[in-house]
């Protein structure tokens, strides 16, 4: 039998965590993005090895491998704030020291899934426009398969594209007040 855990986050709790995803943004700048992404992918690894995986760690590892998806798309070309954003977040993630050690078991990794759940939140918009875009252009590729011309493709990918790109930012102005940002 399982229990839940409810808790709330209180402004105080929410600039740690601002504060936080800060200093992340800081190295961020610093870094070379694919380091970043091999740092989060190496801790995906590690942490599919230690079987079994607390539930409300293993449930946020497809979204964590969605975000790196959308991170690494080059047709989708995510905005240079959103990168930031999420490279920030990886950088946290990737830190075994950060506020509860990696290593402690069962709830080591629980800030790092609070993180993970603020910008999971904080990014709505931008993963529905990433998911509108796959469904597009999976879509398009099956309607068309290699029988189109690649800058026929091409253009109507980027046309796509740029309509989701400027409904997310569109949305994602709406709803700034609530963000971890």
């Amino acid at each position: 039998m399982g229990m839940k855990l409810a808790f709330e986050l209180s402004d105080r709790d929410l600039r740690y965590f601002r504060e936080a995803l800060k200093q992340s943004r800081e190295a961020v700048r610093d870094a070379e993005e694919q380091e970043i992404i091999d740092a989060v992918r190496h801790v995906l690894e590690e942490i599919r090895s230690n079987e079994p995986l607390p539930d409300f760690v293993a449930e946020r590892i497809p979204a964590l491998e969605l975000l790196i998806q959308m991170l690494t798309d080059d047709e989708w070309q995510l905005p240079d704030t959103d990168r930031e954003r999420l490279l920030a977040m990886f950088v946290y993630f990737s830190d075994p020291e950060d506020l509860l050690p990696d290593d402690i078991p069962v709830i080591g990794y629980l800030d790092d899934v609070i993180i993970i759940e603020l910008i999971m939140r904080d990014l709505r918009h931008v993963r529905d426009a990433y998911d509108d875009f796959r469904s597009f252009r999976e879509d398009f590729d099956k309607q068309h398969g290699q029988s189109i011309d690649g800058a026929i493709r091409r253009d109507r990918i980027d046309r796509r594209r740029q309509q989701l790109h400027q409904r997310m930012q569109r949305r994602s102005k709406h709803s700034k007040k609530s963000g971890i940002w």
